[in-house]
C-alpha cells in the first residue's frame, strides 16, 4: 500500500472519517477527526447515513470523552485501527464524475491523472450545497497548476475572487496582520478562485518521492520572538508544514503549521516573522503557528511592503 499521507482521509473500525494532517504515519496517522455517524447529523452520505460534522476543538473534546487513547497534539491513530483510507487522487473520477465544478476545474487545469485529487467533504462523500472544493495536486505538479490557475483568472475562465469574499476568507482566517496587508500577500499565490460562484482552494501535498526528506518532531522551546531574514529556498512554503528556509544568524528556516502564511514570501525576499523558536538538534527553528488561530504569531513579506 502507498503511504497514508497529508490530505488523505482514514476510516477506523467504528466508522468515524479524521482528515490526514502529517506525513509521518509509518505506525501512528496524525488526522483530526471530521465526521461520525449520527442519525441526527446534518451530512447524509451517497450511501444515505448521517454524520455529524466536527469543527477542530469540538472534535478533540469529543475524542477525549471516547477515545482519548488517540489524544496528541494532533489525534494519533495507530495505523492497526485504520480500516480504510481515502485518497483524493484515486477518488477524483469518482467525483468529477458527480460534480460538475470539480469536473470543470480539472479540465481547466489539465494535470495529468494521478497527480490531482479532491479532499475534504467531496472526498468523503459528505458534502452539501454549500461545500467549498479543496483541490490537491501533488509535488511538481502544482507549480504548473498554480501557473495555469493564474492564467485562466486572467483569462476570466475562472473567476477571481470578490471584495466580500476577501473578507471573507479573512474572518475565516483571523490572521495577525491588516486586511490589506493580507489580501497582498494572497493576491500573488494563485491558488484559490471560484468557478461559477463555488469557492475552491488548489491544496499541495508532497509526492511520494518526496517524503524522505519530511522533518518530524518538537524541539526544545525557547519563547517567543521576532525575527527579520532573507529566504533562501521557499520550495515547500506552500506545504503544511509551509517551509522557509532563510539566511540568518541564529535561525536556520521558519515554518509555519497555519495555512494563512503558506506561500507567504518567495526566495530572495526578507521575511519578518513573528513565533516561538525551538531548537533541532544543531539547528534553531521558528515556529509559527503554534495555536489554532496564532494569536500574536505571523509572516510578512517586508519586500512585497516595499520596507
Amino acid at each position: 500500500m502507498t503511504p497514508i499521507r497529508l490530505r488523505d482521509f482514514i476510516v477506523d473500525a467504528d466508522g468515524w472519517i479524521y482528515a490526514v494532517s502529517t506525513y509521518d504515519n509509518t505506525k501512528k496517522v496524525g488526522c483530526v477527526l471530521r465526521y461520525v455517524p449520527d442519525v441526527s447529523g446534518e451530512r447524509v452520505s451517497v450511501s444515505g447515513i448521517r454524520y455529524r460534522k466536527f469543527d477542530f476543538e469540538d472534535a478533540f473534546a469529543f475524542i477525549a470523552d471516547h477515545k482519548p487513547q488517540y489524544l496528541d497534539s494532533v489525534l494519533r491513530i495507530p495505523v492497526s485501527d485504520v480500516r480504510q483510507v481515502l485518497k483524493p487522487d484515486r477518488e477524483m473520477p469518482r467525483i468529477m464524475a458527480r460534480n460538475r465544478h470539480v469536473a470543470q476545474l480539472a479540465d481547466i487545469l489539465n494535470v495529468q491523472p494521478g497527480w490531482i485529487g479532491c479532499t475534504g467533504s467531496l472526498l468523503c462523500g459528505l458534502e452539501n450545497e454549500d461545500s467549498d472544493i479543496d483541490l490537491v495536486v501533488y509535488g511538481k505538479h502544482w507549480f504548473t497548476a498554480q501557473c495555469t490557475l493564474r492564467d485562466a483568472t486572467g483569462a476570466g475562465t475562472i473567476e477571481g475572487l470578490t471584495p466580500k469574499m476577501w473578507r471573507r476568507v479573512y474572518e475565516k482566517r483571523k490572521p495577525e496582520i491588516p486586511f490589506d496587508t493580507f489580501v497582498l500577500h494572497e493576491e500573488r499565490k494563485w491558488n484559490r478562485g471560484q468557478v461559477e460562484g463555488t469557492y475552491f482552494d488548489l491544496l499541495f501535498t508532497r509526492s511520494y518521492d518526496e517524503l524522505d526528506r519530511i522533518t518530524v518532531g518538537c524541539g526544545a522551546v525557547l519563547g517567543k520572538t521576532t525575527i527579520g531574514a532573507r529566504v533562501t529556498d521557499a520550495s515547500f512554503a506552500f506545504d503544511s508544514p509551509a517551509v522557509y528556509e532563510i539566511e540568518h544568524e541564529e535561525f536556520s528556516r521558519v515554518l509555519s503549521f497555519t495555512h494563512t502564511y503558506c506561500g507567504q514570501a518567495l526566495a530572495g525576499e526578507i521575511i519578518e516573522a513573528c513565533g516561538v523558536a525551538e531548537q533541532h538538534g544543531t539547528e534553531r527553528w521558528l515556529v509559527v503557528g503554534t495555536t489554532r488561530e496564532a494569536r500574536g504569531e505571523y509572516i510578512i513579506s517586508r519586500t512585497l511592503l516595499g520596507r
